[in-house]
């Protein structure tokens, strides 16, 4: 059976730890589903737990990263990898409701290209975190809804749902951190397609080590912010015909710099 939606996890040595977070996926989500886990070396401490899931359950797949290490590489090649129309990324560290995966996915069958679980909105909340992380982040979703009208006030969280189509008409230029989420949002809004959210109760890392680092990923965050206050573009103007994930993104980088 062809899955509805694809759940994108990319991981890093989650070890044992990603069998609580894969039981829970599998629980909760009730569309025909695939669960892909992206791993960046064959060795990663992950794989030998997920692939004892996948004997048992064959949604799940251990998808190995050839795009190059980090999680921007893992996402981009998860989605590229995805068999389903909705690909929905979401984190192997438990932050993330899984019993939402469904309503996101469910809201780009109707037509939105990037469905966002969001903190910011009324019904959602952020427990935990770095108290700055946090403040830049409601601050930046704030103010790109408000004036960006951006379609969400949680742009730069990574729990969303895409339409997988629109993400390989457009590509991806990310390759550093976890910027993806906001950039897609930032193309859809440049695009004027739409966008919209579902409040989430969203929760600090639980098991395991955070590897976010705010100073390394922050001037991929800021591109992409104000990246999203330009004028109404076309797909051609964005890059449509840009090589795809699999290539370069020079192309990309070029036609998005003649735009500001």
């Amino acid at each position: 059976m062809t899955p509805r939606v694809s759940v994108v996890i990319p991981v890093y040595n989650e070890g044992e730890n990603i069998t609580r977070c894969l039981d829970r996926i599998l629980r909760e989500v009730l569309l025909p589903a695939e669960v892909l886990v992206v791993h960046d070396m064959p060795e990663d401490t992950t794989v030998p737990y997920a692939q004892e899931i996948a004997r048992h359950d064959p949604r799940v797949r251990t998808v190995l990263n050839t795009y190059g290490r980090g999680p921007a590489n893992a996402i981009r090649f998860g989605i590229d990898a995805a068999q389903a129309p909705v690909a929905v990324v979401t984190m192997a560290d438990g932050c993330d409701d899984p019993r939402q995966i469904d309503d996101l996915a469910r809201l780009v069958d109707r037509g939105v290209v990037v469905a966002a679980a969001s903190r910011y909105m009324p019904g959602g909340q952020q427990v935990g975190g770095p108290r700055f992380k946090r403040l830049m982040s409601k601050w930046a979703g704030r103010t790109l809804h408000m004036f960006a009208r951006a379609g969400t006030r949680d742009a730069t969280n990574s729990f969303k749902a895409y339409d997988t189509a629109f993400v390989r008409e457009v590509g991806i230029e990310s390759r550093t951190g976890f910027e993806i989420g906001l950039e897609l949002t930032a193309k859809a809004t440049r695009l004027r397609r739409p966008v919209a959210e579902i409040p989430t109760i969203w929760l600090d890392r639980q098991l395991g080590e955070s590897r976010f680092d705010l100073g390394r990923f922050m001037p991929g965050y800021l591109r992409w912010y104000f990246f999203a206050y330009g004028r109404r573009l076309t797909p051609d103007r964005l890059g449509a015909k840009a090589p795809t994930q699999r290539g370069a993104g020079t192309a990309l980088s070029d036609d998005l710099q003649k735009t500001r």
